[in-house]
This record gives C-alpha cells, sequence and structure tokens, in this order.
C-alpha cells in the first residue's frame, strides 16, 4: 500500500546566499517519494495552517506574537538561526500541522510520514538551531487535548540531542523522552530527558545499532506509549557536514527498520518526521530520507 505522507515543500523560507539551511530537501524529497511510488498523489498532503489554539498549547503567548508579527530582535532571529520572513512563519505553521495530521493518520492507521518536522530545538519561549516551533510536542499535546492519546514515546534519533523537546516535557510523566545523539555535537548545553544516550565522534554502524537495539525495548517498555513519535534524522550519516558520526545507508536503514520493528512487536502506531540532514552533497541527505519513507511505506 503506499504510504500517506504530509509534504510542505512548497512553503519555502527565503535564505541568504550560502546559508547552510538545506531548504531544497525538502522539494527533493517530495518529489523522489512520488517517482519511487512510496506514495501517490492521493497520498501526498499538504498540511492545513496550525491553528493558533494548538501553537499555545506549546509556545509561550509572547513568543508567538513575536513570531507572528515579526518583533523578533535580531539577537533572537541569530539564534534561531534564521531571518524573520512572512514565508518563516508560513512555512513553521503548515510544518508543524503536518507533524499533527500525520500523527492522526497514524492512530488511525498504524503509521504515517512529515517529509518536514522534527524542530525539536523549539523552547516554549524561544527558537533555536533551524527550529521555530515545537512540532512533535504540539501534536502529542494538542491529540492528548482531543481525547486520543495518553502515554507517548518520543524515540529522538537525529544526531543532535531535542533540549528543546526535553525541556518541554520534562514535568510530564505520560511523555517518555529518548534521545541517542553525538555527545561532543550542538546543543553544548544538554537538557536530560528521561533517557539519553551520548556517543562519540566517529561512531560507526556497529556500535550504534548495538547500543539502539539494547536500548529499544527498556524504551517501550517503560513508557508504555499510545503513539511513537519517531524522528528519523539522516545527520549520523557519514556524509553529513555537521554529524560527526559514520554511519552508512545501510546502517540507517536498519535503524529505522529496530524502531518500526520494535514498535509493530508491542502494537504501537509511529508518526515519523524526518528531522535534520546537512548532508555534504544534499542527494545524500535525501537519499537517507527516503529510504525511511520506502521501509516506512513497507509497514503499511
Amino acid at each position: 500500500m503506499p504510504l500517506h505522507v504530509w509534504s510542505s515543500a512548497h512553503y519555502v523560507i527565503p535564505l541568504p546566499e550560502g546559508h547552510r539551511f538545506p531548504i531544497a530537501k525538502y522539494a527533493l524529497l517530495r518529489d523522489a517519494v512520488l517517482a519511487a511510488g512510496i506514495a501517490l498523489p492521493a497520498t501526498l498532503h499538504d498540511p492545513h495552517r496550525l491553528a493558533p489554539d494548538d501553537a499555545a498549547r506549546t509556545h509561550a503567548a509572547a513568543y508567538l506574537e513575536r513570531l507572528l508579527a515579526g518583533t523578533m530582535p535580531i539577537a533572537e532571529q541569530r539564534a534561531l538561526g534564521f531571518p524573520w520572513s512572512t514565508g518563516l512563519v508560513e512555512r513553521s505553521l503548515r510544518a508543524s500541522a503536518g507533524t499533527l495530521e500525520a500523527a492522526r493518520h497514524a492512530l488511525d492507521h498504524g503509521i504515517a510520514m512529515n517529509l518536514a518536522g522534527g524542530t525539536h530545538h523549539a523552547f516554549a519561549t524561544h527558537g533555536e538551531g533551524f527550529c521555530v516551533l515545537n512540532d512533535v510536542v504540539i501534536a502529542l499535546r494538542t491529540l492528548r487535548g482531543e481525547g486520543r492519546i495518553g502515554r507517548v514515546a518520543v524515540v529522538d534519533l537525529d544526531v543532535h540531542q531535542g533540549n528543546g523537546t526535553h525541556a518541554l516535557c520534562a514535568d510530564d510523566p505520560d511523555t517518555y523522552t529518548f534521545s541517542m545523539h553525538g555527545g561532543r555535537n550542538y546543543p553544548f548545553r544538554k537538557v536530560p530527558g528521561t533517557l539519553d544516550i551520548e556517543l562519540e565522534d566517529g561512531t560507526g554502524d556497529a556500535v550504534y545499532l548495538e547500543r539502539l537495539a539494547a536500548a529499544l525495548p527498556r524504551v517501550l517498555a517503560d513508557a508504555r506509549p499510545d503513539l511513537v513519535f519517531y524522528l528519523a534524522g539522516a545527520d549520523p550519516h557519514e556524509g553529513d557536514s555537521l554529524g560527526r558520526l559514520r554511519l552508512t545507508f545501510d546502517g540507517l536503514l536498519r535503524r529505522d527498520a529496530m524502531v518500526l520493528e520494535a514498535a509493530r512487536a508491542v502494537g504501537v502506531p509511529v508518526a515519523i518526521a524526518i528531522a535534520g540532514g546537512y548532508g555534504r552533497d544534499i542527494r545524500d541527505t535525501v537519499q537517507v530520507h527516503l529510504n525511511t519513507a520506502r521501509l516506512a511505506r513497507d509497514f503499511t
């Protein structure tokens, strides 16, 4: 069966020439998913604009006002990594809604994927590290407000620790946050989650997969989730300019399979967000994300 995916690729951010954020990957991924038959035009969805009330479940009113009105100070924009624009606002609202809508579909059908999202460095009062709104926390709080879920597990396998997600969920006993990431990589001041595994620079497939295989049963047993949010970052890849790990395409595919098989074994639906990826060759980043989507299609 084709995979249901959400793409906000045509909501673009105007960026200065030479900016390191790979905005082009989203359109390339959308096109590749269609070309490979992983999704069909009928199962490729344009996210709605996130409702202000849903954003406000997670983010402070003052922060949302600065974001929407374009009154973010330069220092705040610098920490975010983006210059403010109306395009930034629109894309952030659409991409966040994509994770929420994919999660709703996953609850009904077992699995779905946002071809964006995973913006795990966004805090209640500010964004940082190319993350404006925290899509996963917005989604889980909205779904709880709708009475759709209780307990949640966030399995964050981006190479960077999800400090914003951890901070937002620190006092939430019903959300289990698991992050396996580069110990010396950004963010340099980590925020403790429920379970953090820090990896040495240069970690490759064997060590990575061994540590993940040991952790996942504990995560799912302790979390007892109604839904798993899986952040399938491409940046642990050996060709990533910001990753500092050495996973191969095959290693990352085995990582994805491990997560999806573990969730299926305990009967828990999975909503996937793609999170980061900064390949020296953007085609490598797109390939990692495409491999995740292809595998997810096989779990439909």
